[in-house]
């Protein structure tokens, strides 16, 4: 594998460390925050997801300053939003100012997932493009662990601890901006967006040292080929898109309806309703945190491997199983099996939905209409994020933790038909031949 193209992916994949830093960050200081400032359970909802709102909209816009801008300079400046975001919700004085500082951070959140997974998509070859761009999720999940981590450490610090663990963030979105200077501009979008056939030209064969003149030329005419009969084809919102803008709402709809982020934001609050002390709750996140890293890994290891498809159905299967059983523990009172069940829950998820979702939307629309697509997922997925954690205190207080798990486990069922009936296989195939298995073009 070429040096040179695992740095450049390793490095937008960064911003999957910020993000999963930003989002999860939030849970150690929660409860100081609420106190701080009496929040009712809505202000406290609200503060909780202002992130999510502003990954919202990052989302939904994010598909413009990468196709107009570039995906280079977008995401430089996804990294200085991190580090306004992280720097202005440490100094923040009032609960507002809070939600406007995190609101920042999220638009950085929602941006970087449509532009992040999208650029190491393109510059990667078929049979490494998996692997490639799963490390925006393992990056997620190394933040989320490494936040956890920093809010265990920095718990004690003082009075205002919180301020530490949500400031502290602004040291590696400082060097993720210095390291974006060093990125290349995606070959696709320098032919569909600026027809710079030579500079994709360049960045091809610096990609793959090993193809010959002859083959990065035949790719040079495929994407090319491909950028004019998307243009040809006219709007996003077509028939002809229909298939893949389905695929890509639906991935994202189940992702959320597990339940996935109510676990990762309140994971201490949900471990304390089975008995555990503050402290042993905070310290059980980290582990949660662990296990979402080694099953990440162990997700990018079989995506080129077994496929997508394969790992979709291998973590519906264990969504139903850890869910089914946590909501038996609640409403029989065996507490003691929850964590074990919280911990299996996170390692379906990073194995199944969390290595593949990121990977299956950026691979699964034309070039030209591949950045919007991006952002239909990742909106999609950000809206339902933000609506359960700003929901999610309050159906905990309103209904039984078993019944809100029972639903989540009733939601991955309906997931497990969904990618019985409609998900395609999408490993070791280039983009444009993707293409024309989902009949976008002839």
């Amino acid at each position: 594998m070429n040096l040179r193209l695992v740095v450049w992916s390793l490095t937008a994949s960064l911003a999957g460390f910020l993000f999963g830093f930003d989002t999860v960050v939030i849970s150690g200081a929660e409860k100081a925050i609420e106190q701080l400032w009496q929040l009712s359970p809505v202000a406290h909802g609200l503060v909780m997801s202002s992130a999510l709102w502003g990954t919202v909209l990052g989302a939904l816009v994010g598909a413009w300053p990468t196709d107009r801008l570039g995906r280079k300079p977008t995401l430089f400046w996804v990294g200085i939003l991190y580090f306004v975001s992280a720097v202005w919700s440490g100094l923040a004085s009032t609960a507002v100012w809070l939600m406007v500082a995190r609101f920042i951070g999220g638009l950085g959140v929602g941006i970087s997932t449509v532009t992040a997974p999208l650029f190491i998509s393109e510059i990667s070859p078929p049979h490494l493009r998996g692997r490639l761009t799963g490390l925006f999720q393992f990056n997620i999940v190394l933040g989320i662990l490494i936040a956890f981590g920093s809010n265990a450490s920095l718990a004690d610090v003082g009075e205002h601890d919180w301020r530490w663990m949500l400031g502290v963030e602004a040291i590696p979105a400082f060097f993720y901006c210095v390291m974006c200077l060093s990125l290349p501009e995606s070959p696709r979008w320098l032919i569909g967006r600026r027809n710079d056939v030579e500079g994709a030209r360049a960045v091809l064969r610096l990609v793959d040292r090993t193809v010959t003149d002859t083959e990065v030329e035949a790719r040079v005419n495929e994407i090319v080929m491909a950028s004019k009969q998307s243009v040809v084809a006219g709007r996003f919102w077509s028939r002809q898109l229909r298939r893949p803008i389905l695929l890509a709402f639906f991935i994202a709809f189940f992702n959320q309806l597990s339940g996935i982020n109510a676990v990762l934001y309140f994971a201490p609050r949900i471990l304390e309703l089975t008995g555990l002390e503050e402290k042993a709750a905070l310290l059980q996140s980290i582990g949660i945190g662990v296990t979402n890293l080694i099953f990440t890994f162990t997700g990018l290891w079989l995506i080129d491997r077994l496929g997508r498809r394969t790992l979709l159905y291998i973590g519906s299967l264990g969504y139903i199983g850890s869910l089914g059983l946590c909501s038996w523990a609640f409403y029989t009172q065996h507490f003691a099996v929850v964590p074990a069940c919280i911990f299996a829950f996170i390692a379906a998820h990073a194995v199944g939905q969390g290595a593949v979702i990121w990977v299956f939307i950026s691979e699964i629309f034309p070039n030209h209409y591949r950045a919007q697509g991006q952002a239909l997922g990742s909106f999609t997925h950000w809206i339902f994020a933000a609506l359960l954690t700003l929901f999610f205190p309050s159906l905990v207080s309103a209904f039984a933790p078993g019944a809100v798990f029972a639903f989540f486990c009733f939601m991955m069922v309906l997931q497990l038909v969904w990618v019985k009936l409609t998900v395609p296989e999408t490993k070791g195939r280039a983009l444009e031949e993707i293409e024309h298995e989902l009949g976008i073009r002839e």
